[in-house]
């Protein structure tokens, strides 16, 4: 809105004189004169002619006054007043006082460097420079666009979005509606054949949207902040996303955040913030408010807001409203507005005696003062870069407008038709449109004529320049996949869907309610400000209440512990002596250890749920990247979560499995095939199943993965060995919605690839092989009638998984080698028609049809929904077809092995992928541990033999003496009795 400046009351005796001076004007920074926004009226009542003339003679004083206050003037003002008055709006104060705005009067917003950057990023090279090769656009499906809402009530937005949405189906687009909260406006999008969808935050257990299948999003107001805690997560970060704020009530209060420290929660906005792509707002003073949130700010002129408005305030009592200022209903009023980007105090520089001038509040007052007012004159001759809300307002309400002829006026105001114009450079011509409007104190005749249209053209005003800008928009925000045709050009949108808004269609709404959108933010912010302070409140409080007992439990805790340790300490020292002591060699430390790491890492893995996959056959893998995808994984014992872990769930890291994945660039570019090559790295550890399956959350967030009966279907087919060596799928190609054409297998892949597909696996096949590069080596893949697999959703024999890794893993290096320098330096490859991280992901989405059809698997589809099998591409018709030789397992396997060997042996020094995708083995590894293995042992022998010679050939030192037995002593005969005579 423009500025408004309130004045003086003139009765039979004039209060302005000529001698009032004004003294000098001074030029303050945008900033400091926004809060100055002020309205003046001139209340005439029951004047005679004479009084008329010396009316004009003091509004012609008042216009010159006008001219020192232009863009330009080098007139300064010594007086206070602007310092002194009463400002009634401070919300662009605290930008200037941080540091982050300094505008002066011909302020204008440009972003310039947003921009910049999107025709950059449009203007994208249509050529790579590996191969030269042209990157083309097949153009199978249109561009899907969602549009989400946080209700659906009747508001001025949307409308502007249902305008916006019929003009950008005229072109092409394809579009879905999501909200919050249902509302009367879903009827209008239900007339209009788009789909409405009633959705829950991320925060919420039960939201299945694929936010993915969108080419862009279009979020609108503040109120739908909730709907970004699903944008924020992976793998929805790189998803475009255009936010359309309409509100000032965020921007007011961030001050307010600031100084009550409550920066967690201006962060939290920030963060909302940097995650578009783009803010659009509908005029070029919002996003300066809302400079302080970040730099991704763009402005989209034209609202249907003012409009909207009309007719609750043209039920407003005009006598009363004019009763509350001074004025009785034969008084003519006439306001002067001035534009919010230029502000002079013109007003205060009169001298009008105290009580006479007062500044109104545009956010408060606005509609009340343009309600009361007869005339409505423009006195801001700065060039704007958008039609003023304020003359806008003005003539919804029916008032006749006088403006000068700027160039954005002249453009929707034709004079004395709409509105009168009058020149810049001549403003005594204002004297004369002021006699023509108002005759004999009442509207002439002319002016309300002039009225009626003003109405009509102000009702639709800026409609055109609204679609197209945010056709345009779209159009360089967006960037589509090949197979996804261009929108047509914005100028190509049909007259009737653009000049108009679509009043019509609200028109039919039996529940018809103006809403006061500001009063809805301010509750939206009230309660989002007072969950805040109550999750605040709620931490800092549980601590407090804790305080009390928080002592005296630890002195429990700790008493216990002391207790606990002393009884183990005892029983130790009790059981020290008993105990024999084991002593080992290192070795068998060694051995030891390593054998309780694999207990451990196996205990560790079989859960609750590796238990019960014990005894399937089959075990489904989901592998996924980010919590956005939580909601559409499953749960039962069948299937087992992948490449992420969830706490308290039977996930596997896939990093920890494979080191290459803790790499960004290729964790990204390998997709789901780094879940493949994860779990092969020693598949034995992890997976116990004769049959492996990868099921795609994607596949389920369309509702095409296995149900129960369908599993069971699966199951029994396996048991029961129905088909053999066969790969079973249940997603087709010729029904997903990247291929409404139902193109062959290569033409698809084409269209998925920028049209290099086949180039692509034909370089990768060539370097894989070793072939010439004149040879034609593209596998056929026949139109037979029958379909194929997509989105890596599919059920192989466990053997048969390792054999198309093997083959897989030699594939996804040749891709490597001939794209990685040109990818990883720029971002950019001839698969892609932009910047693409996962720039071969498509491609490789379609290589197990390849491996299957050309190494003689069958190939059986699995309806989702009712388990009912079909056999594809059968064995007669792939004769003559089929390329064995390249495909065989002896011929792999003989690839493999000669790679691993390179590796082992050779270690090459240039970048190479394969080493780090898997396990390096070959048949020379028996050799050589047989070797090593002998080696050791006869190391062993030698210095047993060593040993043995040495304990032979030491020198044994000779004996000093020997022990000689002694001889037995003389024993007398006890039973011999001694006589003896005297």
């Amino acid at each position: 809105m423009g500025s408004l400046e309130s004045g003086a009351t003139l009765k039979r005796d004039p209060l302005l004189r000529s001698s009032s001076s004004t003294g000098r004007a001074e030029r303050h920074p945008f900033l400091q004169r926004q809060r100055s926004r002020l309205s003046r009226f001139f209340f005439l009542r029951k004047l005679d002619y004479l009084q008329w003339i010396c009316t004009v003679a003091v509004f012609l004083f008042f216009v010159v006054l006008f001219q020192m206050f232009l863009p330009g003037s080098m007139i300064e003002k010594s007086g206070n007043a602007v310092r002194d008055a009463k400002f009634s709006s401070n919300e662009f104060v605290f930008l200037k006082e941080f540091g982050l705005l300094d505008f002066g009067d011909d302020i204008r917003f440009e972003p310039s460097k947003l921009l910049a950057k999107f025709h950059k990023e449009a203007r994208g090279s249509n050529f790579s420079y590996a191969f030269n090769r042209t990157r083309q656009r097949s153009g199978n499906r249109s561009p899907q666009l969602a549009l989400v809402f946080a209700d659906l009530l009747i508001d001025s937005q949307q409308l502007l979005m249902v305008t916006i949405a019929a003009a950008l189906r005229e072109i092409g687009y394809v579009i879905q509606v999501y909200s919050l909260e249902d509302g009367p406006v879903h009827n209008v999008w239900r007339y209009l054949g788009v789909p409405v969808s009633i959705v829950q935050t991320c925060d919420e257990a039960d939201i299945t949207v694929d936010w993915l299948n969108y080419d862009g999003i279009l979020v609108n107001s503040l109120e739908a902040k909730g709907i970004f805690s699903c944008f924020l997560q992976e793998p929805f970060k790189s998803v475009p996303l255009i936010w359309t704020i309409h509100e000032r009530a965020l921007a007011t209060r961030s001050r307010k955040y600031t100084s009550n420290r409550q920066i967690e929660l201006l962060n939290d906005w920030k963060r909302v913030f940097n995650r578009s792509t783009v803010v659009v707002f509908p005029n070029y003073v919002l996003p300066m408010l809302y400079s302080t949130f970040g730099r991704k700010l763009f402005v989209i002129p034209g609202s249907p807001a003012e409009a909207w408005k009309t007719e609750t305030l043209m039920a407003l009592d005009k006598d009363y409203l004019r009763g509350k200022v001074g004025c009785g209903p034969e008084d003519v009023v006439i306001t002067i507005v001035g534009s919010e980007f230029l502000y002079g105090a013109m007003a205060l520089n009169l001298k009008y005696p105290d009580g006479l001038v007062k500044h109104v509040s545009i956010d408060a007052d606005a509609d009340s003062v343009i309600t009361t007012s007869d005339v409505v004159v423009y006195g801001s001759f700065l060039e704007e870069q958008s039609f003023p809300d304020i003359l806008i307002k003005a003539m919804c309400l029916g008032k006749p407008i006088i403006a000068p002829n700027l160039s954005m006026i002249r453009k929707y105001v034709d004079d004395r038709v709409n509105g009168y114009l009058f020149p810049k450079e001549d403003i005594r011509v204002l004297s004369q449109i002021v006699m023509q409007v108002i005759s004999k104190g009442k509207l002439s005749s002319l002016a309300r004529n002039m009225v009626s249209m003003g109405r009509v053209t102000a009702k639709n005003l800026m409609a055109l320049e609204s679609v197209e800008g945010y056709a345009l928009l779209l159009e360089n925000v967006f960037r589509f996949p090949s197979e996804v045709a261009p929108p047509k050009d914005a100028t190509e949108v049909p007259l009737n869907m653009k000049e108009k808004w679509q009043w019509n269609l609200f028109e039919s709404v039996s529940n018809f309610t103006y809403f006061n959108k500001t009063l809805r933010s301010s509750t939206f912010l009230d309660n989002l400000e007072e969950q805040w302070n109550h999750t605040q409140r709620g931490r800092f409080g549980a601590i407090t209440a804790f305080n009390d007992s928080f002592i005296y439990s630890i002195w429990e805790e700790q008493k216990h512990i002391e207790i606990a340790n002393a009884r183990k300490r005892r029983e130790e020292e009790e059981l020290k002596d008993r105990t024999d002591q084991y002593h080992a060699t290192w070795e068998d430390v060694y051995r030891n250890a390593k054998r309780a790491d694999r207990t451990k890492n196996d205990l560790h893995e079989r859960d609750e749920g590796e238990l019960e996959r014990t005894g399937q056959p089959l075990c489904i893998y989901e592998p996924y990247l980010g919590e956005g995808t939580w909601p559409f994984l499953h749960h039962f014992s069948l299937s087992r979560n992948w490449v992420g872990r969830r706490r308290g769930a039977d996930d596997v890291d896939a990093p920890s499995r494979l080191p290459l994945l803790n790499n960004p660039y290729y964790r990204d570019i390998l997709g789901e095939y780094g879940a493949f090559f994860a779990i092969a790295n020693r598949i034995d550890r992890m997976h116990k199943n004769a049959w492996i399956g990868f099921g795609s959350w994607r596949a389920t967030a369309r509702k095409a993965s296995l149900s129960r009966i369908a599993e069971n279907a699966l199951l029994d087919a396996i048991q029961a060995q129905r088909h053999g060596d066969a790969l079973y799928f249940w997603v087709r190609m010729d029904m997903d919605l990247r291929n409404p054409l139902k193109q062959d297998f290569w033409s698809f892949c084409d269209a998925l690839n920028a049209g290099n597909c086949k180039f692509a696996f034909s370089e990768a096949f060539k370097r894989m092989y070793g072939l010439k590069h004149d040879l034609e080596s593209l596998p056929p893949m026949p139109v037979d009638g029958d379909t194929w697999s997509v989105m890596h959703s599919w059920a192989l024999p466990t053997r048969s998984f390792l054999e198309f890794v093997m083959f897989s893993r030699m594939f996804v290096d040749a891709l490597d080698a001939q794209m990685y320098e040109e990818h990883h330096s720029s971002g950019h490859c001839y698969l892609s028609l932009s910047k693409d991280k996962h720039c071969y992901s498509r491609l490789l989405e379609l290589l197990i049809n390849v491996w299957a059809y050309h190494s003689a698997r069958r190939m059986v589809y699995v309806n989702p929904e009712t388990g009912l099998m079909q056999e594809q591409h059968r064995f007669k018709s792939r004769r003559g077809q089929t390329w064995i030789k390249w495909f065989s397992y002896p011929t792999l396997k003989n690839m493999d092995e000669d790679l691993a060997e390179e590796a082992d042996s050779d270690q090459p020094k240039r970048r190479w992928l394969w080493p780090s995708t898997g396990e390096v083995f070959w048949h020379g590894i028996y050799e050589r541990e047989r070797n090593l293995r002998h080696q050791q042992k006869e190391k062993r022998k030698q210095k047993s033999r060593e040993k043995l010679g040495r304990m032979r050939r030491r020198n044994r030192q000779k004996v000093i003496g020997k022990y000689v037995k002694p001889p037995p002593e003389e024993t007398e005969n006890s039973n011999a009795t001694l006589v003896t005579g005297v």
